[in-house]
């Protein structure tokens, strides 16, 4: 067993052969790989090799990554040869007699890292030969331009013998990379959802299609492409995300049947419409965003630098596999998503918050306030919206609080949601509004407008930054005051995070009863904390008098946790019962608590409310204790 490592970011790496087969690691003398640095504990692993396979155990006090698997002190996890293991500051790579297998998701990243050296190749051909900034100027409107810029890739790939002999194989493969990616960009465009179209009119679907398009090869990739949804059954899915979600799964299952379809031309033909899609979304729109900005399962994009894009899927942070050819061509794409929603980037306004046509939500940055190059965060904003039946379904979200939840806002309690980043704060606010009476005059008050309630009588307000004079600013704080003259039935808020708090408070203390809005805390408990340095950012007052306010205005506090592995669910629904004059502190109850680790459950009390929701018929307090089922949401 030979043992390669390397100190992250250097190159030059050390090997040691073993012939043992047991592997000690450690900054101590005494190990059989020895990592000097003293963020590496004196002895920290063992590795074994057992049956081709190897067994790593942390006896170490700090953590180690084996691939994408975090390894705490205790634990053990087996792995296959070939895979990284970090030690920070190492990563190590063992190689036994057994040849190291490649798992999809390292195979795809590898795939696309060669579609990205391509691409910077003919890139770098192109502008030799072309005025790219003129066609960029032009964006896309000219089919004779586009032509043109089409039939240059093709000579460039015959001046670089792309598709030479010697390249057949790596062809194949990524041939059929290109025709997964079709297909779910394909059932994206067919799924009719107003929502993808939003978006698609923000990135360049028309170049999906070449202007050189050869009708007998298109013909032969649709018969494959349909060959695929038929094999994948993709008609029992009910949605578009379910499709492509499966897409993602079980294509791999069908590649060696689609080999034999994958003739030479073929094969040819397809790669090349790729590379066109790819050059031509680099030049007039979103390079290898694009793709990732369109689909469904994808609810965050992360750029943390020109080859290294993260993407979030079912709540797990993964590398996505693309990457950008340069970090002048990410910047030159974070100013064109910028600018077509109205904003600027540059070196004297560095850092950007937009708003995408979708709702998503944009944040850039770029140097000289990042240090490793530009960073692009997209929070995307879900096609499908969802009901209080999804968050059950899911498991989010019990039927008996579900139930309790909706007879509180018919019965215009107000709630504060609370938790932590990318946790569904904002996707609860809009189920728990679905609830409010159609009869009702809402205003919602939003940073990014997000929230897409379903009644038709919403007035909905988005903050204004200043101008380049730095004049002409409005803040939820602004608006919320504002909001007090239109006349609201309720006042939803999309999040406080500043002295807006104080002017919340009030307004539920004022007779706007059944608003509701969200904060960033760790807990319920912790939320009263957290409103404390709020409300004092706006006024001095004393705590006592800010938790005499907080107790009268607020009636429930909705806790939503992420959970490890990235599901998302709500663990705390507490009642503030009264100000304590004694103790000058706030009681609170948990009527509901996530205490087993997997359902929220029902603890017993009964809220001080419970009157209200039984005489207006909207709960049957027996739910509580477990004896009744919950009522259907």
């Amino acid at each position: 067993m030979r043992v390669w490592f390397n100190r992250i970011n250097e190159s030059r790496r050390t090997m040691v052969a073993v012939e043992a087969n047991e592997v000690t690691i450690g900054r101590d003398p005494s190990n059989t790989v020895v990592l000097a640095s003293p963020l590496v504990s004196r002895h920290h692993a063992i590795v074994r090799l057992h049956n081709g396979q190897l067994i790593l155990e942390n006896i170490g006090l700090n953590s180690c990554l084996v691939g994408d698997e975090e390894v705490l002190g205790g634990q053990s996890v087996v792995f296959d040869p070939g895979a990284k293991v970090r030690i920070w500051p190492f990563t190590l790579t063992f190689e036994a007699e057994r040849p190291a297998t490649i798992s999809r998701s390292e195979l795809e990243a590898h795939l696309r890292a060669q579609f990205a050296d391509l691409e910077l190749r003919i890139h770098k051909k192109l502008l030799e030969r072309l005025d790219l900034y003129d066609f960029e100027a032009r964006h896309g409107q000219d089919p004779e331009a586009i032509l043109l810029l089409e039939n240059n890739i093709e000579d460039v790939c015959r001046e670089l013998n792309v598709f030479g002999p010697s390249n057949e194989a790596i062809l194949e493969e990524l041939a059929t990379l290109a025709i997964r990616d079709l297909l779910v960009n394909q059932l994206i465009m067919d799924s009719g959802e107003p929502t993808f179209f939003d978006l698609a009119s923000l990135t360049s679907t028309r170049f999906d299609i070449p202007a050189t398009l050869v009708p007998e090869r298109e013909a032969e990739l649709h018969a494959l492409l349909q060959f695929a949804r038929e094999r994948l059954e993709l008609q029992k899915y009910r949605d578009t995300t379910e499709k492509v979600a499966a897409v993602e799964q079980h294509f791999h299952k069908l590649i060696p049947l689609l080999r034999p379809h994958l003739h030479r031309e073929l094969r040819r033909y397809i790669v090349l419409r790729t590379l066109k899609k790819d050059l031509k979304d680099t030049i007039f729109g979103f390079g290898p965003l694009e793709d990732l900005l369109r689909a469904p399962t994808v609810t965050e994009i992360m750029v943390i630098s020109s080859d290294q894009i993260y993407i979030e899927r079912g709540g797990v942070i993964e590398r996505s596999g693309r990457r950008f050819i340069s970090d002048k061509v990410t910047e030159a794409i974070i100013e064109r998503i910028v600018a077509q929603v109205g904003r600027r980037i540059d070196k004297s306004q560095p850092l950007v918050d937009a708003r995408l046509p979708d709702g998503s939500r944009v944040n850039a940055i770029i140097p000289p306030l990042a240090v490793k190059g530009p960073t692009l965060t997209v929070r995307k904003f879900p096609v499908q919206r969802f009901t209080v039946d999804d968050l059950v379904e899911m498991g989010s979200l019990s039927r008996a609080a579900a139930t309790f939840l909706r007879a509180c806002v018919i019965d215009r309690r107000n709630i504060l949601i609370s938790g932590g980043t990318g946790t569904g704060k904002t996707t609860l606010l809009n189920v728990l509004s679905s609830f409010i009476p159609h009869k009702e005059r809402i205003i919602t008050i939003e940073d990014t407008c997000e929230l897409r309630l379903h009644q038709e009588h919403v007035v909905s307000l988005e903050t204004k930054l200043p101008s380049v004079e730095g004049t002409g600013a409005y803040t939820i704080r602004d608006l919320v005051r504002n909001a007090l003259r239109m006349r609201p039935d309720r006042i939803i808020v999309g999040e406080c995070r500043g002295p807006e708090a104080l002017d919340m408070i009030q307004a539920m203390n004022t007779g706007h009863d059944g608003s509701m809005t969200t904060i960033h805390a760790n807990s319920a408990r912790e939320v009263i904390e957290r409103l404390e340095v709020l409300i004092l950012m706006a006024a001095e007052l004393p705590v006592s008098s800010i938790h005499r306010q907080v107790a009268s205005a607020l009636d429930l506090i909705v806790h939503i946790s992420r959970l490890p592995g990235g599901p998302r669910v709500v663990t705390q629904i507490s009642e503030l019962v009264r100000f304590d004059h004694e103790s000058n502190e706030i009681v609170m109850l948990d009527l509901f608590n996530f205490r087993d680790g997997k359902t929220l459950q029902p603890t017993g009390y009964l809220p001080s409310f419970i009157d209200s929701l039984v005489n207006k018929q909207l709960l049957d307090p027996r739910f509580l204790y477990g004896t009744v089922a919950a009522e259907n949401v």
